[in-house]
């Protein structure tokens, strides 16, 4: 199927994308604050740059959208246009994604992914139930966890 927009608008739409601050992201800093967690943000001493680093408790979490590190989820669908290119990246930032987890592990760091699917198309009560994942996740020493689409998957990695 042909782009329904111009190639110097989708480059326009897809610039304007952010890879920091997202709404995802800003709805977790909130709900994490409210809950008397107190984070860096996008440590640049750390490998990936995590989106929250809880020092205190030997955590980082990444806010990862679906599209971006392909998600096996119903946000993430490979680009008909420009297929090779965008196979390339996206293929390449879930490669890098998996070096930043092992090189965090090997430095003692738990981590965890949170996906944007958990919160994007969610209710007010499914947020608030993300949330409180997250903060059980942060209080109980677990090590890699995934939360998506409200499911929340341990891992040892």
């Amino acid at each position: 199927m042909a782009d329904i927009v111009s190639p110097a608008v989708r480059s326009r739409m897809m610039a304007g994308i952010r890879a920091k601050n997202t709404n995802p992201e800003i709805v977790i800093r909130r709900g994490l604050f409210k809950r008397g967690h107190r984070y860096r943000l996008h440590d640049s001493r750390l490998p990936g740059k995590p989106d929250l680093v809880f020092r205190k408790h030997g955590a980082v979490i990444f806010v990862h959208g679906c599209f971006w590190h392909r998600h096996d989820c119903s946000l993430f669908k490979w680009p008909s246009t420009n297929s090779d290119f965008w196979r390339k990246k996206i293929s390449g930032n879930r490669a890098l994604d998996l070096r930043v987890v092992t090189e965090l592990r090997k430095r003692g760091w738990r981590v965890l992914t949170l996906w944007e699917c958990a919160i994007k198309r969610a209710g007010p009560d499914e947020i608030v139930s993300v949330i409180e994942k997250v903060h059980s996740w942060l209080i109980s020493g677990g090590a890699c966890a995934e939360i998506r689409a409200s499911k929340l998957i341990s891992r040892k990695r």
